[in-house]
């Protein structure tokens, strides 16, 4: 037998991850800040330059990170050391359990782990497999890795659960990812938004997020080009910054579209309530933190069916279309702008939808449930 279970007062808890950004970012941060709040000992392992962007202020009381550069692809002499260094600062820090978030940290992990002292691992699924090629390979073995290494392991979405599952993990829960709460935007940041976007009498069509492929910009500025005739022609506007600013950009100069690029904002609350539809257009997404948002301001939405997202809004809080294509995605836009019952609906259940969502109480309660059941485990 080991020793006690830890108390979630005296619990010591190790987080494991790389080179995030985003909604993963935010919700390792918010489960750190969380844990150290109810009298856990958190410590974060990841890149320098990631634990400056999780905790840019004062550090929270209780949460203390360590450099590990766990890049976000595959170096293999560079990742052998990375594995040898967490190896040693886990087996010197002994904590209770050990939290990775993505599979590259939780392959790291898992792989430090071996042959030490005896401690349980949960590993959070956050992003879907690379769709071909040398990446989907490597994701494909770091799966394996952490299906059959980890004691738990928390999916972001349904289907991310069915794959995990199929590879043999033991235990597949579906990890509670929620967007932190927003105050509502006053009249005046409303109207000083719409004055920003010069719109005046034209609907606005918002999307928010970092500039990379799997946001499905380009589907989304495909689709605006069909839109351009329509009278009053929406106005779409961008707020996100990304690889691929410049090329999106061109995209748009190329289809004379009536856009506005917003870069990185920290008012997303006032631009939701300016917007006539949140379209989110992305390949692939969990729990995406812009679709609670929107349900929580009553916003018209417009999203690809993949991923978490129909689990989020379901067949009736939003309009959902095939990721990939444009023409579906302009239908919908212009059917809910062109249709005001649809578009009160969509507010009323996305309203609904919203008070059943989870919190962050709720998530970091559900990740100190868990990190007590491994430890208890552990222990017999």
């Amino acid at each position: 037998m080991s020793g006690p279970q830890p108390g979630r007062a005296g619990m010591r808890v190790a987080y494991v991850v790389g080179t995030v950004g985003g909604g993963t970012g935010e919700h390792l941060a918010m489960l750190a800040r969380g844990c150290a709040g109810r009298g856990a000992t958190v410590t974060v392992y990841g890149p320098a330059q990631t634990g400056r962007r999780l905790f840019p202020g004062p550090r929270p009381a209780g949460v203390t990170v360590v450099p590990v550069e766990i890049a976000d692809r595959p170096r293999p002499a560079r990742d052998a050391a990375a594995v040898l260094r967490l190896r040693r600062l886990l087996s010197r820090a002994t904590p209770d359990v050990v939290h990775a978030h993505g599979l590259r940290a939780g392959a790291f992990a898992a792989l430090a782990l071996m042959g030490g002292r005896r401690c349980p691992l949960a590993v959070t699924v956050h992003n879907a497999p690379p769709g071909s090629g040398t990446a989907r390979a490597v994701y494909a073995l770091l799966e394996r890795i952490v299906a059959h290494r980890a004691g738990a392991v928390a999916c972001v979405s349904g289907d991310l659960a069915v794959r995990m599952r199929r590879l043999g993990a033991a235990a597949v829960s579906r990890a509670i990812v929620p967007a932190p709460p927003a105050r509502e935007p006053d009249a005046q940041a409303v109207a000083a938004v719409r004055a920003e976007l010069g719109a005046g009498s034209h609907p606005v069509v918002l999307a928010v997020g970092r500039l990379a492929a799997q946001k499905g910009f380009g589907t989304l500025l495909a689709a605006a080009a069909r839109w351009q005739d329509s009278d009053p022609c929406p106005v779409l506007a961008l707020a996100g910054q990304g690889p691929l600013d410049q090329a999106l950009r061109a995209q748009a100069d190329a289809s004379g579209i009536a856009m506005r690029f917003l870069g990185q904002r920290d008012d997303v609350p006032a631009l939701l309530a300016s917007a006539a539809v949140v379209a989110v257009p992305s390949v692939w997404e969990g729990q995406p933190l812009l679709v609670q948002e929107a349900l929580r301001a009553g916003r018209p939405l417009v999203a690809s069916r993949t991923g978490g997202i129909p689990d989020l809004t379901g067949e009736d809080a939003a309009v959902l279309v095939p990721p990939g294509d444009p023409d579906a995605l302009a239908s919908a836009v212009l059917s809910v702008l062109g249709d005001p019952a649809l578009a009160g609906r969509l507010s009323a259940a996305a309203a609904a939808r919203a008070a059943a969502l989870p919190t962050p109480d709720d998530a970091v309660e559900a990740a100190l449930a868990l990190y007590q059941q491994l430890t208890s485990h552990a222990a017999a």
